[in-house]
């Protein structure tokens, strides 16, 4: 079963010779709260409420028009970039868990972008040249196997057409390419050079606000701070507040600060830090 066939049968109006009509009725449709939103997939991943998930669907495509405006720059027809975006909203819905604690919008932008982004990566002139599996492949590890960020040198270029089965032409051909691909947003809107402006690395995905990557990102700073805790649960009082005073507060506190608060030497306190945080590291990595 492909991504979206559990949502084949939904019947999602698509953007056609009419956009402007298209947006306006996707304005139209009322966003849902929280409460309806959590009820809607529930019904649809307990029950496989089809109904459900095209009212999540139809609620979320003002959305995804807004996201695929973004893309405009691209001379991409504005109409496919939205149906892009609405079969990434289809998969996020199938895949979205309303226990994750997240909103539907936050969990599919990832998903909207992913779609946008193939197409735009198919279908933008800078990858025409990416035409067969081979030099699909050269577009996407190119980057990776240049050792330097200076051009490449002929010998270099065939030593990686030689490995990746493509001519050494294609190879210099697709290096001009991504320096274009890579171009930085300068330039003004009249700039003839297309570079300039639209480069497609500047769109391209950021999943540091993935919520999936987020809920990982947290789950392993709650994990670290339990098992930090625990060992310094078997740390005595003396040396569990050293090493609280000297890495855990805000302000740290000096050994001779430390030394004065306890009546010993300031060497004494470093011996009583180090053995500490031994003992924290062999809990740790135990």
């Amino acid at each position: 079963m492909t991504d979206c066939q559990a949502l084949a049968p939904i019947a999602v109006a698509v953007p056609g010779a009419n956009l402007g009509a298209y947006i306006h009725a996707a304005n139209r449709v009322a966003v849902l709260t929280a409460d309806e939103e959590r009820t809607l997939a529930e019904r649809f991943h307990v029950e496989a409420d089809l109904d459900a998930a095209r009212q999540l669907v139809l609620a979320h495509l003002r959305f995804v028009v807004h996201i695929a405006k973004s893309y405009a720059g691209y001379g991409l027809p504005q109409a496919d970039l939205i149906q892009e975006g609405n079969i990434g909203l289809m998969k996020a819905v199938k895949r979205f868990d309303p226990t994750m604690g997240v909103r539907l919008v936050s969990f599919a932008v990832h998903w909207i972008k992913a779609e946008i982004h193939e197409y735009v990566i198919k279908n933008w002139r800078i990858v025409k040249i990416a035409t067969t599996k081979a030099q699909r492949k050269l577009f996407f590890n190119l980057r990776s196997m240049k050792k330097s960020s200076a051009n490449l040198t002929l010998s270099e270029a065939e030593a990686i057409a030689s490995d990746l089965n493509v001519s050494a032409r294609d190879v210099l051909e697709m290096e001009g390419r991504l320096l274009s691909y890579d171009a930085p947003i300068d330039g003004s809107p009249d700039d003839d050079d297309e570079r300039a402006s639209h480069a497609p690395i500047h769109y391209l995905e950021d999943r540091r606000y993935d919520p999936a990557v987020q809920i990982e990102a947290s789950d392993f700073e709650s994990n670290n701070s339990e098992r930090l805790m625990a060992a310094l649960d078997t740390l005595d009082d003396r040396s569990k507040a050293i090493l609280a005073r000297r890495w855990l507060s805000e302000q740290k506190a000096t050994l001779h600060e430390l030394a004065a608060e306890f009546g010993v030497s300031a060497e004494r306190i470093r011996q009583l830090e180090k053995n500490a945080m031994d003992k924290v590291r062999a809990v740790l990595v135990a």
